[in-house]
């Protein structure tokens, strides 16, 4: 009788800690995996990167103030976190970007104990050249840098001579106007391949080429965006065509999606020239006071759930392998095929001396403009 009222008040202990406990998009957090946590947290991401009704659930569940900041470019970030902008804890960052700040020793070491929704990311994404070992970052989202177009135009680009060559960019601006990525080292890589040269080439000559073939067109463009070009060039179409990441393209064309048009009106090429491949992570900086708390809100948002509501709202290919079973279809089904993989490069980290002829000549061409 006594064993038998035990195991009914371990029952009931049982049961009250199941109501009580909060669950993060569908997976219980125990005690024992709950640190104690901070009253805010201050993330630093790209703009339009993230479903803010995760950010709302996560403030609500856990009683932690999200301050949540953007950034344009990866170099915007680094050059935010060298000039002392000590505050921020979870930033962002894509592949070269890691690199070089665990050089700089801007990021923090990560506790896998701390994140056991780590196990939810595919093995694709994992151990990266940027970061052997996930030592430092989390993979979030991945994918290609490309172009978006309408589907009506008559003329469908096939490479980055719709955006470079006069001729074929003097169509496509005409035709609606050309966006180019406000990012250095996109704006580079795509010429640089349009021209048959590496995304990493590092002869001053092919920069000045690159440079050269670019401001040919300039007058051409109808902006230089990065940061809302998705929500203020794409869905409401004051351009036809957009240097463009693939997510964005892909969440224009679900936005521009109706019953007469359940197609979208946006697509996305790979350019037959080649491009980049890109992987964004969560990393958390070396000098956030709030790790603990830095490393529970990653592990909340690499739940399956959670993952997918992020890929389903930003359009992007999620690298949480758990997750797909809660994708769009059209969002996995725009992923490049394993041939055209291949053919991708990684943007790769500049010494300090091209790093420096880089910005040179990035602020060249845009004092042109």
């Amino acid at each position: 009788m006594r064993k038998s009222s035990l195991r009914m008040a371990v029952l009931v202990a049982a049961m009250i800690v199941m109501l009580v406990l909060p669950r993060a998009g569908g997976t219980l957090v125990t005690n024992a995996q709950e640190p104690a946590l901070d009253k805010e947290l201050n993330v630093y991401n790209w703009a339009d990167y993230i479903d803010e009704d995760v950010l709302k659930e996560y403030e609500a569940t856990y009683h932690v103030k999200i301050n949540y900041d953007n950034f344009a470019s990866n170099e915007e970030l680094l050059t935010k976190l060298q000039a002392g902008a000590s505050g921020y804890d979870v930033i962002f960052p894509s592949d070269y970007m890691v690199a070089q700040m665990i050089d700089l020793k801007l990021l923090a070491k990560i506790d896998k104990k701390a994140l056991p929704n780590l196990a939810n990311i595919d093995p694709y994404n994992l151990n990266p050249w940027y970061d052997p070992d996930n030592q430092y970052c989390v993979p979030y989202m991945w994918g290609v840098t490309g172009i978006g177009y309408l589907a009506s135009l008559e003329k469908a680009p096939t490479g980055w001579g719709a955006l470079f060559d006069p001729e074929q960019a003097r169509y496509y601006s005409e035709h609606g106007g050309i966006n180019i990525l406000d990012d250095e080292r996109e704006v580079f890589s795509a010429l640089l391949k349009y021209l048959g040269y590496s995304v990493n080439d590092t002869d001053p000559k092919h920069l000045a080429q690159a440079r050269d073939t670019i401001v040919k067109v300039l007058p051409l463009f109808h902006s230089f965006n990065s940061t809302d070009y998705q929500t203020t060039l794409l869905i409401p179409k004051e351009v036809s065509i957009s240097h463009a990441w693939i997510g964005d393209v892909m969440k224009a064309n679900m936005s521009t999606a109706t019953k007469d048009n359940p197609n979208g009106d946006w697509k996305f090429i790979v350019p037959k020239e080649g491009a980049i491949r890109f992987q964004d992570n969560m990393c958390i900086t070396a000098t956030s006071k709030r790790l603990a708390t830095a490393e529970h809100f990653i592990n909340f948002l690499m739940d399956a759930k959670n993952a997918a509501r992020i890929s389903n709202t930003t359009g992007y290919p999620s690298a949480n392998k758990a997750a797909r079973e809660f994708i769009k279809p059209e969002i996995l089904n725009v992923i490049p095929p394993a041939e055209v993989l291949e053919k991708l490069e990684w943007i790769r980290p500049l010494d300090d001396d091209t790093s420096k002829l880089y910005d040179q000549t990035w602020t060249e061409i845009r004092a042109t403009q």
